[in-house]
């Protein structure tokens, strides 16, 4: 896995006020913390660990650069990241020492690779899970765990146990979840919407709510001259 460097330098314990001159100084608060040493809270550029915490760097490795020998040379993952809730800006980072001689478990996403067979048939590949846990070494963390689907069919699904890890790494699970399957064409929901259209068409002629009023005022026009007749009659006598 690759080793990115991260500068950073030890702080104090700020007040509210000093925190936030420190992030308009383009400067992110931050705490490193781990099994070995006490909490030590730091502060790192913000360009930097906006590069860090991109999606394709997020489980990176990550070597501490710093004129502190008590930073300089850790090895550490981004173990969470705060973000202010309007802005999306980042306002504070925990930084997880590791040990390299020691296995760790971390979140890994998942690479989809490959033309599913049901694909070319017109079904659609339909990813269940996006990461996968698993146990490592740190430096040998996968930046993504490949899965390939061409041998996936219509209905077809790839489980965890099915996943090719390579090296010493080990997925974690409690149960053989489902990863990534093929779904049906859904173009037979045109026929379908069409055949209610012509039901819906030649059901109209039966309802007659529009031509039922028509046809009774022409019978209405046409009954008024003879009852004006029989009433003339009815006159004359």
């Amino acid at each position: 896995m690759e080793t990115v460097e991260l500068g950073c330098e030890k702080r104090e314990t700020y007040t509210k006020g000093q925190v936030r001159e420190l992030r308009r100084s383009g400067q992110i608060p931050a705490v490193l913390y781990g099994p070995k040493h006490p909490t030590v809270s730091v502060a790192v550029a913000e360009a930097e660990l906006k590069a860090r915490v991109a999606a394709a760097a997020r489980q990176r490795l990550i070597k501490l650069k710093s004129g502190n020998s008590e930073l300089d040379g850790r090895h550490v993952i981004i173990k969470q990241v705060q973000r202010a809730p309007l802005s999306g800006a980042i306002v504070h980072a925990d930084f997880y020492e590791v040990d390299l001689s020691s296995k760790l478990r971390v979140s890994v996403p998942l690479k989809f690779v490959g033309k599913a067979k049901g694909i070319v048939e017109g079904g659609i590949l339909q990813p269940l899970i996006r990461q996968i846990e698993v146990e490592c070494l740190p430096l040998e963390i996968p930046e993504s765990v490949e899965v390939d689907v061409t041998e996936l069919d219509i209905h077809d699904v790839i489980h965890i146990s099915a996943i090719k890890f390579s090296g010493n790494v080990t997925p974690i699970f409690d149960t053989d979840e489902a990863v990534v399957s093929v779904l049906p064409p859904t173009v037979e929901a045109a026929p379908v919407a069409a055949a209610a259209e012509a039901a819906a068409e030649g059901a109209a002629p039966e309802a007659g709510a529009e031509g039922a009023p028509a046809v009774a005022e022409g019978a209405k026009e046409a009954a008024a001259p003879a009852a004006g007749a029989k009433k003339a009659e009815a006159a004359k006598k």
